[in-house]
């Protein structure tokens, strides 16, 4: 067990709903966007991980995420899942079949439902993976029909629901074995009105039907699913339109789009939304690689970052992260660190804990990897600690950031709800304690080269009327999570 002083004996996680400042409780202003949002997030899969051999962190089935769930929701706030639709054995499930069908290769229906109440138990939210740009067939254009049941309708797209010039209507391959190829132009639905998937139908957004079948999906998947949010796939395929017309009907506690692009790209979409969502900041994991490049890292790289979501000012609708399950090598099973990489390599695993440490000290929602966590989780769950600590949330404020011509270093000073914290990262980072705070982690103690310290300021989130989520306490320098009746250590192993 590692050892590290957070200089404070209880603390209690809580929701964003319930987020203390001093103005009150603070309240979301768009759908799917909590304001001053203090959540931390969990990609609970990555490529594959519904086989049960062969994956090198771990099986994700629903089953198997079951007998982590009290672990997980005693330090994430949401957890992504993967596709949960029936993809007829087509795997991670981004080509479903039949969206009413919630029987896939991740587990049955039932133990679905009873993961998600386990989480909702512990206060943790849990977020769905909505693929609706695209829809797979048994051939080529022959779709599964929807049935959502009473209240939401039954549903089944036809060619007219198609875009197009989707490849059922026009490749070669098509032509040889598509009962739809050449279809009449009267027949097909409109235009794309964003990137193709060649690997399914495009659906047509600007159908109205489509967007009925869509509606009653998102809302469904709420009302009768339960799950409280979304990560919405392959947004470049429609326009951000109709992801605001889809989540105004949901109405979603939280919302992300995968809108893989520039940061000015991203902009655009946002706004396109009416901004009722929040974004992945993929041009920040491109930072990262770079600025923590295990051959030629420059730390300096990370001041400023304005080509980032957060360099143009829209931290609150940023969701942070290192790596998924696409960036994600599929074949060596680690991307961030580069091909060939191992993460049971020290070198890889000092990079990958600064990265951490980064984005878990940063504004915007953090999304920690699920491989990650399974290699790192003590130190992982210790950095969660600390931004919970202090109150880091999506639109702290930023300042005193420096780097150094050596490219060498890296510190800030992050604002929170309940006090601030210094990050300090690489090889020549300063040890010096600054003046009015103390040393809450030392990442040298799990082997990677950061340090963070806290405000001597900071106090505990215990006033009255704020949510439990479950209590962290010191015992003889090491951290204890206590949750109902139980206590766990920080790797999420049952102590008491």
């Amino acid at each position: 067990m590692k050892k590290f002083n957070l200089h404070i004996f209880s603390l209690l996680f809580f929701t964003c709903a319930g987020a203390f400042s001093s103005a009150g409780i603070v309240r979301a202003e768009n759908i799917g966007v909590p304001a001053e949002c203090e959540d931390v997030m969990l990609q609970a899969f990555y490529w594959d991980s519904y086989k049960m051999t062969g994956t090198k962190y771990g099986c994700t089935m629903w089953s198997y995420l079951m007998k982590d769930s009290v672990a997980i929701r005693d330090n994430f706030d949401l957890v992504w899942f993967p596709p949960s639709a029936n993809s007829n054995g087509g795997g991670v499930g981004y080509y479903h079949y039949k969206l009413s069908d919630q029987n896939s290769e991740w587990g049955k229906k039932d133990k679905l439902t009873k993961l998600i109440a386990a989480l909702h138990r512990g206060g943790t939210k849990v977020i769905a993976d909505i693929v609706i740009n695209h829809r797979k067939d048994k051939n080529w254009c022959d779709f599964e029909a929807d049935n959502f049941g009473t209240g939401y309708g039954a549903f089944q797209l036809e060619t007219k629901h198609i875009c197009r010039y989707d490849e059922c209507f026009t490749s070669t391959e098509a032509k040889a074995s598509s009962p739809c190829y050449n279809t009449a132009l009267e027949n097909r639905g409109a235009t794309d009105t964003g990137e193709n998937d060649g690997g399914a139908r495009d659906l047509d957004h600007t159908n109205e039907y489509v967007q009925n079948w869509a509606k009653a999906y998102v809302r469904w998947m709420i009302e009768k699913m339960k799950y409280d949010g979304f990560r919405y796939d392959m947004t470049k395929g429609y326009l951000g339109e109709y992801l605001k017309m889809y989540n105004e009907e949901a109405k979603p506690y939280f919302s992300v789009s995968e809108f893989w692009d520039n940061a000015n790209a991203i902009a655009e979409h946002l706004a396109a939304t009416g901004y009722n969502t929040l974004a992945f900041d993929f041009p920040l994991k491109w930072d990262l690689n770079s600025a923590f490049s295990t051959a030629n890292a420059n730390y300096g790289k990370l001041k400023g970052l304005s080509s980032t979501l957060r360099g143009k000012g829209l931290a609150k609708y940023t969701v942070t992260f290192i790596d998924n399950h696409d960036t994600f090598d599929r074949d060596n099973n680690c991307e961030f660190a580069g091909d060939d990489a191992n993460l049971d390599d020290a070198t890889i695993k000092n990079k990958i804990l600064q990265a951490n440490a980064y984005i878990l000290m940063m504004p915007g929602v953090p999304c920690v990897f699920y491989p990650h966590w399974v290699k790192y989780g003590d130190a992982i769950n210790a950095l969660i600690a600390v931004r919970k600590l202090a109150g880091i949330h999506s639109e702290s404020v930023v300042s005193n950031e420096d780097g150094t011509s050596t490219k060498k270093y890296y510190s800030a000073m992050i604002q929170g709800h309940r006090g601030n914290i210094v990050l300090r990262l690489g090889p020549k980072r300063s040890t010096t304690v600054p003046e009015g705070y103390h040393l809450a982690l030392d990442g040298s103690e799990y082997g990677s080269e950061f340090a963070i310290y806290v405000s001597d300021n900071v106090q505990a989130i215990d006033e009255v009327g704020v949510q439990e989520k479950s209590k962290k306490f010191m015992k003889d320098g090491n951290l204890y999570i206590r949750h109902g009746e139980r206590v766990y250590d920080v790797t999420g192993r049952v102590v008491e």
